[in-house]
């Protein structure tokens, strides 16, 4: 893997790039995660796949948004995909996103970059949330708390994340070692940009897709935990019924969202990606 950076529209972007196989897939984290989230998903994908893996804007190693009011939302993330793709040279990739980086990605197809995706995976998210798991995201990304230590801040992570299912040790280290910055006073806190949690204030309805849904004429492969308080059952039986009339597969023993680490998961997404 390589960490790579380049500037589109005017802003700082990071990412990890993995393999160099023809094909490429863009894979993106979620709301208050990094790029790195996707290790192993990349790992497993990166013999047969070029894996790009954003730092969304305001998250990771990428800028901070200068304008978070207008910035942060998916609209302006689809605008950064697309002069990413361009500077990267990439034509057309396959997208796998979780959570946010999912809703990016259905965007993306609906929209800017409809024509360049060509199959697209959702994990844990879809067109329509379920407004008690925004609040309680909104809740805990919005005020990030601030440890002395980082084995502090790996026991929050734990607590904050267990719906993501089963994590080994050495992985719940390298996801609070990859997601944690320094504040002036020397306390550990996630490395994100708090203003990010603006968009639910500038962008009530930033969530609500039904039109970029019904709209997508593309391959969909969704994932729903199958104790996700995000993604209700309801819409996802929805997702699989009308649109692009999705392949639902529910991933039992974890919530929002499945980690994509389980040789499970993993397979389920590289079959898909290299279905005919």
């Amino acid at each position: 893997m390589h960490s790579r950076y380049l500037t589109a529209l005017g802003r700082e972007l990071h990412f990890m790039e993995w393999g160099q196989g023809e094909e490429v897939v863009l894979a993106w984290h979620g709301l208050a995660r990094t790029g790195r989230d996707m290790d192993e998903l990349a790992a497993h994908l990166a013999p047969r796949f070029r894996v790009i893996c954003p730092d969304t804007l305001g998250r990771g190693l990428s800028q901070w948004s200068p304008r978070p009011e207008a910035e942060y939302c998916l609209d302006f993330y689809v605008e950064l995909a697309q002069a990413l793709l361009d500077q990267l040279g990439v034509s057309q990739c396959h997208w796998v996103g979780t959570s946010m980086g999912g809703a990016i990605g259905l965007v993306a197809a609906a929209t800017r970059l409809q024509g360049r995706i060509r199959r697209l995976v959702l994990n844990d998210i879809g067109p329509e949330l379920e407004p008690a798991a925004l609040q309680r995201i909104r809740d805990y990304a919005g005020r990030p708390p601030a440890f002395a230590s980082c084995t502090q801040l790996e026991a929050y992570f734990r607590q904050v994340y267990a719906p993501y299912g089963w994590l080994s040790d050495a992985q719940w280290r390298r996801l609070t070692e990859t997601s944690a910055r320094r504040l002036p006073d020397g306390r550990f806190t996630p490395h994100y940009d708090p203003a990010m949690v603006e968009k639910f204030v500038h962008h009530p309805d930033d969530y609500l897709r039904w039109d970029e849904w019904d709209r997508l004429d593309l391959p969909v492969l969704v994932l729903r935990g199958a104790d996700s308080d995000l993604l209700s059952p309801s819409v996802f039986e929805a997702m699989r019924a009308r649109g692009p009339r999705a392949v639902g597969v529910t991933i039992e023993g974890c919530g929002h969202a499945p980690a994509l680490n389980t040789p499970e998961q993993l397979g389920l997404v590289e079959r898909f990606l290299l279905a005919a």
